[in-house]
């Protein structure tokens, strides 16, 4: 059993040990200045423990606090054959580097004929529940899943951690890696040789001709709780399917699990406007309405940013108990608004 943290680390010494192209930049990976690299935590959140200290200070570079810097010398870097894994902490700091993202890094390999690749990772932490303010809890992942050029990855457990970085790092176009925050040190079963998970192929965690219900990341996990309590209280067994790879999203998969149940709920922590469950549940709308027996459903959060108060952040977060109840509402064929 590992945690996502630990196979990410692993990953990371495996692929650089691997490939002497691939090199790791963002603030503090090494260490940070004070430490010359020795002895450092390996970035907030411990992903890069101990590759200072394997790799040396040219393949691991400590970079100031200037987002927008460091991710402009990524795609400098990536164009000319380095392969750069880019550590963005928190998510919300996209905003920051922006104009890199969305006309650099996503345009670039188009714009010259793919005379240049653009073979770069960015590893980031999205999502609320540690209390760590507005501007440091967002679910970002919708802007960037807006962005033809970029491919968009979710990992929920250990075993998909593994599988989708390393199929991240070796992939030709950039990447945007997600983790969500709370699911750090989760545990999964994760063999111990090299494999990779192809991108565009959603996962499915049970199955059920009632209900389909669709959900990323931390509401994945949720989302199993629940569906794991409505089949044993109430004998509805649900299709639960986790996209992994929100761009290129896997219609396939859920348009034909909306074929055989009917009915769809779509759980995801960003806001209900312009979300990715919005196109998911427009994509089902287009292709598939001759097959639904009940209104889409989405489960979000407010339309607000995420607060600090305890209390309050706790009631931002979707729950397991209104997954539930909207599974029983569409069951139900119901139309009143779903309680806690």
């Amino acid at each position: 059993m590992k945690s996502i943290r630990e196979v990410i680390n692993e990953v990371l010494h495996a692929e650089m040990a691997r490939d002497e192209a691939i090199v790791v930049l963002g603030e503090d990976v090494a260490g940070g200045m004070t430490t010359e690299g020795a002895g450092g935590f390996g970035g907030a959140f411990g992903f890069y423990s101990g590759l200072y200290e394997r790799f040396g200070s040219e393949r691991v570079i400590d970079c100031p606090i200037s987002e927008a810097s460091f991710v402009g010398a990524a795609v400098g870097a990536a164009m000319t054959g380095l392969r750069p894994v880019i550590d963005l902490q928190f998510f919300d700091f996209m905003t920051v580097c922006y104009d890199q993202l969305a006309n650099q890094m996503a345009k670039l390999r188009y714009m010259t004929g793919g005379q240049f690749k653009l073979p770069l990772v960015m590893i980031s932490l999205v999502g609320a529940g540690l209390r760590a303010g507005a501007q440091h809890s967002q679910s970002l992942h919708p802007p960037v899943v807006a962005l033809p050029g970029l491919k968009v990855v979710t990992a929920a457990d250990a075993y998909d951690a593994k599988g989708l970085l390393s199929a991240a790092i070796r992939d030709d176009d950039p990447v945007i890696f997600l983790l969500h925050k709370t699911l750090l040190e989760e545990k999964a079963e994760v063999p111990e040789e090299d494999y990779q998970i192809p991108f565009g192929e959603a996962r499915f965690l049970a199955e059920g001709d009632d209900v389909t219900v669709v959900a990323t990341l931390a509401m994945r996990r949720k989302a199993e709780a629940a569906c794991a309590r409505l089949a044993a209280e109430a004998g509805i067994a649900a299709d639960l399917i986790d996209p992994r790879t929100l761009s290129p999203l896997d219609v396939e998969a859920i348009a034909e699990s909306v074929e055989v149940t009917g009915r769809l709920l779509i759980v995801d922590e960003s806001t209900p406007c312009c979300g990715i469950a919005q196109e998911i549940a427009s994509a089902v709308a287009q292709h598939c309405f001759e097959w639904l027996r009940a209104p889409i459903r989405v489960l979000s959060t407010p339309f607000t940013p995420v607060p600090f108060s305890p209390a309050l952040e706790d009631l931002y977060l979707p729950t397991e108990r209104q997954i539930e109840n909207s599974v029983r509402a569409l069951l139900a064929d119901e139309s009143a608004s779903v309680l806690r």
